[in-house]
This record gives structure tokens, C-alpha cells and sequence, in this order.
């Protein structure tokens, strides 16, 4: 019969119109007979020639009024009160001409023959429309996949009308915690309670759960999730309230569960006088404009209605597409801020120095910097010229063209260090100190936290391309831990901070608790519907984490491997946003300020001196030698990575790096024995290519490191 159905719904148009014609036909010609026989009780009238002779004219009327009324143009499969209509329509019109017929010719019709017809016609020509419809939504639900819905609400109920009129899921039921609603039925569904959930997925067959919770905060949805877990069934969500209403998402756009649903954390309402205060009507500067916060700096300050807002960076592409996504904010916005796109690297200070005098900037936001721990290991003198003296070129030519506000966006590594990046992301900050020390012009301030959701080098993208591909996940180690926040929200609190500057300000955000990547990792494979397992266990966390070399969860199931890489250069365990406990609190809830040592300007000079110096020459001994001497707490805990200064020394290997980490070793493998990690790639804010770091030497060897 199913093989029947879809053959029919398979014809051509034409073809179907002509099938419907024949079948009305013979409909209306046995609904006339049925009548007569119900009226007359008796098979005699079908010898009497005149009956017949109503049907010439009655049959070819009525499908020519069928036709007149589009009721061939009406497709079964999705039959509607406009079709039902014109069948109405028809089936009346088809009675009158009987009646009618039957007068004229004085026919043996008896008069209630005509009523008796109607319904009958009506039962049978609509019927076998009916029944067909039916008969072709069962045969699409068989080969839907059947879901469950969190969520009884009006988004519930939206979302099955949607799913009901699509080729892709069938809605067997509801699931929701109100006691008033479980028991009830919403758009023919019963509505269960949450406990009886893993019975229903077993009876229906669920293959996976909605969730028509838009409006929910993320500590509700972190609460559901967390219950829907075990279940290991695939999990997916119709869009944020915020981006249907703003026309970012339409409503039956399902999407994985994001990383920030599994976090759980609600964002603080902006404060709207921190906001606008460093930008509003001023004219901002933004370096690093292409990276994950840089660019969303810029959306964010857009929004803040700057007079003009000049974005820099080194990538050619980074800045063409943050140009065009500011461009298309502003049409859709209808706002009024004239952008201006800037190529340039933050290390030549003098083209920095032209463009804050040429656009008469108010506000710098310095997000440029290499941030990817591993690269900047085996490539320490990039990382410091970039990290350490672009920031300076950019401070010195905001004092000297007489900046209001200079804002550098740090990160939680640089925090007692153990890697170079960090490193030289602490030497920085104190290059931002010295010189807020120096003078107060231009007021410095710097901002920390850790990582951000959806950056660039992310591990939640990596990890769900991982998944995709069917395993395995990488980590480095069991107990990797890191603190998370979506990129808006750091933006934003960047923005406020820079509002409660006084000058030589250290703020920490408040990045909520730690995430062990282990659990994400799992967290994500279960609500994908699948089932993990760990290889590659390093020996000393088998015991301490209970971690095995097989742990899955259902062996019935796709298995997605995780496998242990093993720690890279420079990596911890642990991250951390404060080096001591003297955090202090702020008018925001999310904003610390910490008191940090720094060193006069007169000292750090001679410092940065011998800094650039070693890292023209790519002195790597040298520089890791300058980076622990000076107050950033830097502790290495691995060798010296730089291929270059490998490949050119002449030292035996083993040996290269122990003259620079002895003084530490030790206390390094007692403090930070446990500090390894598996710091995912971050965004490179302005990353330049390899074929620029010649002429950017050039650049740099007119460097002048005195004081503006």
C-alpha cells in the first residue's frame, strides 16, 4: 500500500489532476446511486433508463465547477480549510445540478435524493482525500526522526506546528517540570514530567531532545542539560528569544546545545554610563581589530555611537572581513560612526603616531598580540617584539599624541608565568605601569581574563570538529582546568573596566568557576548521542583520576575516542587571574581591580634595552634569562623550544636550556609539578606573516626604547 501512495505522489502534476478527475467522476456517479438506493430501499431503479440520464449533464457540471473553484489545484498532501471549501463548494453545486436536471427532464428522482447526495459525495470525495493525506503523513512519520520537547510553553507549541509541516523530526510528546501542565495535551501531545523521561525514550523510540526553552537563563538551562546528560541522546535548541526578535535566527532554526548553555553562567546587564564612557562621541582606536575580542570590541563600541572608530591590524583579511561586518552592523543599525580601516602592525610606532593624530583619537583598546602559548615558545622573539614592544610603540605614541585613555587587554597567564607568552603578556602590563607612573596625561589601565568561548583557536570548535569526524578528541592531560567567558561579555566588561580607570589600574574579571576540559570533552560527546572513551591515560592520572584506558557509557552506541597528547612548552595546569590575594571590589560585580608590583620607569628601561636586543638576535637564553630577572614571576618548566636558536647553537641540546632554568628548576618542580595544561589555541589578534618579519626588524632596529 505504501509503495502504492508514493507512486501516485510521484506523478507529475497533469498526471495527478487527470487521476482525480476519473476518480470524482466515478464518486459522483456511486454517491447518486447510493442515494437512490437509500431513498428507494430497492435495486429496481437501476432498470429504469430515465435515472441514467441525470448523469450526462450532472457529472461533466460538476467537475466543471470543481475545476472553476481550483479544486484540482489544491495538492492532497497538504489539503487545507481553503480546499475543504471548495469541496463544500462543489459538492453543493453538483447536488443543485441534479436537482435541477431532475426537474427539468421530470426525472424519477425523488426530491430528498439531492440532500442524501450531498453528504455522501461531500463523505466520499472528501474521504478518499482525507484518507490519502493520512495515509502519506504516517508513511513521512515512519521516516522521521522522532523528538521530544522540553518545554510546553508557547515556544512548545510553535515549534511542533513547525516540525509538523517539515520533512525531518515527529513530535511524539512533551516534557516539562510544571506540575499543572504534566497530564495534560498541547497540540494533541501529552505533556510528562521530567522523571519519565528515560521510559519514553524507549518506548517511542526517541532519537533526540529539543529544547523550546528560549527565554530560560542559562542557570535553568545549565540544570536541564545537566539532567539530560545520562540519557546520551543527541540534544539540540531552537534559538535565544534575543536573536529570534532581532531577525539574527528564525524560530525552527535548531543548533547544538553551545558551550555556553553547558557553563550555565547569566551575563550582568551592562552598565550603561561604563559603557559610553570612554567612547561615546569620542574617537576609539581599536589594534588587534581583526582578533575574537578585538572585533567584537568593535561591534560592541559601534553600538556605542563613537564619533569614528579607527580599527587596526596587521592581517589583510582579518581586517576586510571585521570591516565588513562593522559596515553591515551600521546599515542595519542605521547608525551614525565613520570606521576607518587601518593596515598597520603595532611595532611601527611611527605609522601608530600618524594615525591617532590624523583621527585625534581619545580611546585606545590594544588587543594585538600573539597569544598562542606553543608558537610563542618556539618563537620567542616574535612574541616579545610583538607582545612587549608593540604595546610600548603604541603607549609611547599615545602620550606623545596625548591620548586620553589606553586600555591593554591582558590575559590570566600572565599570572605567575610559565611560558613566554605570559611572560611577556606580565611585561606589558608592566610597560603600561611605568608609564602610567611616569606621567598622567594619558591614563593607563589593563584588563585580565581567560579564555573566551568561540575564539578563534577554541577548544569547543576543535572539539566539535573532532566529533564530527568521529574522534578521537585530543587533550593533553586529565586535569586541565580553565576559566571561560563568552566573547560579548568579556568585550563588555573590558569596556566597563577601561570607565573606572584612575590610572595604572590592574583588572580581573570575575571568569566564574574553573572547567575541567576532560569534563567538557564528555559533556559534549554525550549530547551528541554518543559514547566516549579515554586511550593514551598517562600513568600517574590513572590512580589519581579514576580515568581508565576504556570507560564507555554504552557500548551499543558510536564510540568517540579521547585520547591524552601528552603536555606542549609551556603549559600549566591551572590558570590564575591574581598573584596575590589583594583583589579589592569595584562598582561592577564582575570587575576586581589588584594591586601589582612594577618597576619606575628608570628601571625597566635598561631592562627593555637588553630585551629588544637579545631578541634582535634571537637570543633565546638570553631573553628567557631577561624575562625571569625582571618582576614577572616567570618560572619555565620546559627547555628551550626555539628551533632558530637550536638549530645555531652550538651547545649540545640537553645543555641549551639549563643555565637558564636552574635558578628555578627546583622551585618550579615543587610549585608547579601540577601546573601543566592543554592551553587550547587562542586568537591571534594581529598576526603577521612570516615574509613581514624581515622588514618588521627593520622597523624595530630604529626602535627607540627611552621614556616620550
Amino acid at each position: 500500500m505504501m509503495f502504492v501512495i508514493k507512486t501516485l505522489f510521484g506523478l507529475t502534476r497533469r498526471r495527478k489532476q487527470l487521476i482525480q478527475l476519473v476518480a470524482d467522476s466515478f464518486l459522483i456517479v456511486a454517491s447518486f446511486l447510493l442515494a437512490m438506493l437509500l431513498r428507494l430501499d430497492s435495486l429496481d431503479f437501476l432498470a429504469n433508463e430515465s435515472v441514467w440520464l441525470a448523469l450526462p449533464v450532472m457529472v461533466p457540471v460538476s467537475l466543471f465547477i470543481f475545476i472553476r473553484l481550483g479544486f484540482y489545484h489544491s495538492i492532497v498532501r497538504f489539503m487545507n480549510v481553503k480546499a475543504l471549501q471548495a469541496l463544500s463548494a462543489g459538492v453543493l453545486a453538483s447536488a443543485l445540478t441534479l436537482y435541477i436536471v431532475s426537474t427539468l427532464l421530470n426525472l424519477p428522482v425523488p426530491r430528498s435524493v439531492p440532500f442524501i447526495y450531498t453528504m455522501l459525495a461531500f463523505i466520499t470525495i472528501g474521504g478518499i482525500r482525507l484518507a490519502l493525506r493520512l495515509m502519506y503523513q504516517r508513511g513521512q512519520q515512519l521516516q522521521k526522526t522522532r523528538v521530544l520537547i522540553y518545554g510546553a510553553g508557547a515556544a512548545g507549541r510553535q515549534l511542533v506546528v513547525s516540525l509538523r509541516h517539515g520533512r525531518d523530526y515527529e513530535p511524539v510528546g512533551f516534557v516539562d517540570y510544571a506540575p499543572l501542565l504534566q497530564g495534560t495535551h498541547v497540540q494533541g501531545l501529552r505533556v510528562y514530567s521530567p522523571e519519565s523521561t528515560p521510559q519514553l525514550i524507549e518506548n517511542f523510540g526517541v532519537e533526540k531532545f529539543l529544547l523550546a526553552i528560549p527565554d530560560a537563563t542559562r542557570a535553568r538551562r545549565q540544570e536541564i542539560i545537566e539532567s539530560i546528560e545520562p540519557l546520551s541522546i543527541p540534544v539540540q535548541t531552537i534559538p535565544d528569544m534575543a536573536d529570534i526578535v532581532s531577525g539574527k535566527a528564525k524560530f525552527n532554526e535548531l543548533r547544538d546545545v553551545r558551550v555556553e548553555d553547558l557553563l550555565g553562567r547569566d551575563p550582568v546587564p551592562p552598565d550603561p554610563t561604563l559603557m559610553g564612557a570612554n567612547i561615546t562621541h569620542k574617537s576609539v582606536m581599536v589594534t588587534g581589530a581583526g582578533g575574537s575580542i578585538g572585533s567584537e570590541l568593535c561591534r560592541q563600541i559601534v553600538r556605542l555611537l563613537p564619533e569614528r572608530l579607527i580599527i587596526v591590524d596587521s592581517s589583510e583579511y582579518s581586517l576586510y572581513k571585521i570591516d565588513q561586518d562593522l559596515a553591515h552592523l551600521i546599515e542595519s543599525g542605521n547608525l551614525s560612526v565613520d570606521v576607518k580601516p587601518a593596515l598597520a602592525s603595532v611595532r611601527n610606532g611611527d605609522v601608530i603616531s600618524r594615525l591617532i593624530r590624523t583621527f585625534e583619537v581619545d580611546t585606545i583598546y590594544h588587543a594585538a598580540a600573539y597569544k598562542h602559548v606553543p608558537l610563542v615558545e618556539f618563537n620567542p622573539s616574535e612574541g616579545v617584539l610583538n607582545n612587549v614592544f608593540g604595546t610600548m610603540e603604541v603607549a609611547k605614541a599615545a602620550i606623545k599624541e596625548g591620548v586620553e585613555s589606553f586600555v591593554l587587554v591582558s590575559t590570566d597567564k600572565a599570572v605567575r608565568p610559565t611560558n613566554v607568552m605570559g611572560a611577556s603578556k606580565r611585561m606589558a602590563e608592566l610597560v603600561c605601569q611605568a608609564y602610567a607612573d611616569e606621567q598622567t596625561d594619558t591614563r593607563f589601565s589593563m584588563v585580565r581574563f581567560g579564555n573566551v568561548l568561540g575564539s578563534s583557536g577554541s577548544v569547543v570548535p576543535l572539539f566539535r570538529r573532532q566529533i564530527e569526524k568521529g574522534g578521537p578528541i585530543t587533550v593533553t592531560h586529565p586535569d586541565i582546568t580553565r576559566y571561560f567567558m563568552t566573547i560579548p561579555e568579556a568585550a563588555q566588561l573590558v569596556i566597563q573596566a577601561s570607565g573606572m580607570a584612575t590610572g595604572g589600574d590592574v583588572f580581573v574579571l570575575d571568569m566564574g568557576k574553573p572547567v575541567k576540559i576532560v569534563e567538557l570533552a564528555t559533556r559534549m560527546v554525550k549530547l551528541s548521542g554518543l559514547s566516549y572513551r579515554f586511550i593514551s591515560v598517562p600513568s600517574d592520572a590513572k590512580a589519581a583520576t579514576g580515568i581508565q584506558e576504556k570507560d564507555t557509557q554504552d557500548d551499543k552506541k558510536a564510540e568517540i575516542a579521547i585520547r591524552f597528547t601528552g603536555l606542549r612548552p609551556g603549559e600549566k595546569l591551572y590558570e590564575e587571574l591574581l598573584a596575590t590575594d589583594s583583589a579589592k571590589k569595584t562598582r561592577h560585580p564582575r570587575i576586581m581591580t589588584a594591586s601589582e608590583d612594577f618597576l619606575p620607569w628608570v628601571e625597566l628601561e635598561p631592562v627593555l634595552a637588553r630585551l629588544e636586543a637579545a631578541c634582535k638576535n634571537q637570543d633565546a637564553a638570553t631573553i628567557r634569562e631577561l624575562l625571569i630577572a625582571a618582576p614577572t614571576a616567570y618560572q619555565p618548566l620546559s627547555d628551550i623550544v626555539d628551533h632558530f636558536w637550536l638549530s645555531n647553537s652550538n651547545q649540545p641540546v640537553e645543555k641549551k636550556a639549563s643555565s637558564t632554568t636552574s635558578a628555578v628548576s627546583a622551585a618550579s618542580d615543587h610549585n608547579y609539578a601540577h601546573h601543566h595544561s592543554s592551553i587550547p589555541m587562542a586568537e591571534q589578534m594581529s598576526m603577521e606573516g612570516v615574509a613581514s618579519i624581515s622588514s618588521a626588524r627593520l622597523v624595530m632596529g630604529a626602535t627607540d626604547v627611552r621614556k616620550p
